[in-house]
């Protein structure tokens, strides 16, 4: 999948005549829900149903970054559910063939709808067929809605159909709002079915207090309030993701992980909330400074404080067999401190 960063990185010969043309979704994608891959989906099926005729249109999704939201209201409190490189890496899984990002300010949120689709979707990426959801809006103020592009696209001759009533099996819509009540209330499973995956946070690994690793439980870290939406403190099974390359190919490792979510309360010198990811049956990850994610897949219990070393030690014992029985799989041995190499 191509990403364009902004209008000069659009291939020319996309719009120009004789040129394949565009298949568009528009929307930022914040987690990319099952929502979002219904009407990315369609825009993948009418690409190809396209090609029947003649040259197959790319598949494209228009996406904005930073969100709208952050620029009109900044003084709002909006966590993003997935960073923007979570949120391509999932636009590519459905299948598109490129994304276009545009960095979204108040000069282009200024333009009007007719503006936008004219300038953007029809002379930069001379979009044939347009999939947007029932409630989509753009363009200055929120002006322009579904009725309106289906009046610019009767005038100016492209295809837009609309697709309502995206709803799970209890009836609710799918949506990001919804994805951020579940990671707000702890309920990580609820999310991951609203989102078709796991909820992932992304963060780089940095140093902490050495105390997992003097335990046997060695930790990878992340500072908290840079990771992503955070759920409520507590312990999860999971996963630490790794991003990897071999061979050219860009690839990623999945490795079962017990994740704990706070300022650990047993001990008072840990100021601040952290995510700390240990890594089931392995002492030797050193991870250093490496950028991953981690997935939340359960919450196993809220965050608990210890009277003292060894009722600690043995619920982490159990919150570890805990993890490998619900990620299925061995639950590991005891690791001990001298065997931390990393």
């Amino acid at each position: 999948m191509e990403v364009w960063y902004g209008a000069e990185q659009v291939p020319a010969t996309l719009s120009a005549p004789g040129g394949p043309g565009s298949v568009v979704a528009i929307g930022v994608f914040d987690g990319v829900h099952r929502g979002h891959q219904a009407i990315l989906g369609r825009v993948v099926e009418r690409a190809r149903e396209l090609a029947a005729g003649g040259r197959r249109p790319l598949a494209v999704a228009v996406t904005f970054d930073p969100h709208p939201r952050r620029v009109h209201r900044p003084e709002e409190d909006l966590p993003l559910i997935a960073s923007l490189t979570d949120r391509l890496s999932s636009l590519e899984g459905v299948g598109l063939d490129a994304v276009l990002v545009i960095a979204y300010d108040l000069d282009f949120a200024a333009q009007g709808p007719r503006e936008f689709v004219r300038t953007w979707l029809e002379g930069l990426l001379g979009v044939r067929a347009l999939v947007v959801g029932g409630d989509v809006r753009f363009g200055r103020s929120n002006s322009g809605d579904a009725a309106t592009l289906e009046e610019i696209g009767a005038a100016d001759g492209f295809e837009v159909e609309i697709l309502d009533e995206i709803r799970s099996d209890g009836g609710r819509r799918w949506s990001s709002t919804w994805v951020r009540q579940c990671l707000g209330d702890g309920r990580v499973r609820e999310a991951a079915d609203v989102l078709g995956r796991p909820h992932r946070l992304r963060g780089t690994v940095v140093h902490g207090r050495r105390r997992g690793r003097e335990l046997g439980f060695p930790t990878a870290n992340l500072e908290a309030a840079t990771a992503g939406v955070v759920p409520p403190d507590g312990v999860y099974a999971g996963w630490l993701v790794r991003h990897r390359r071999a061979g050219g190919e860009a690839g990623e490792e999945h490795l079962p992980a017990a994740i704990s979510i706070g300022t650990n309360p047993t001990f008072d010198d840990v100021p601040r909330r952290t995510v700390e990811a240990h890594v089931l049956g392995r002492a030797d990850l050193d991870l250093y400074g490496e950028e991953i994610g981690v997935e939340l897949v359960e919450r196993l219990r809220p965050m608990l404080a210890f009277d003292g070393l060894e009722p600690l030690l043995a619920q982490m014992r159990d919150d570890v067999a805990r993890t490998a029985r619900i990620l299925n799989v061995p639950v590991p041995g005891p690791i001990r401190p001298e065997d931390v190499t990393a």
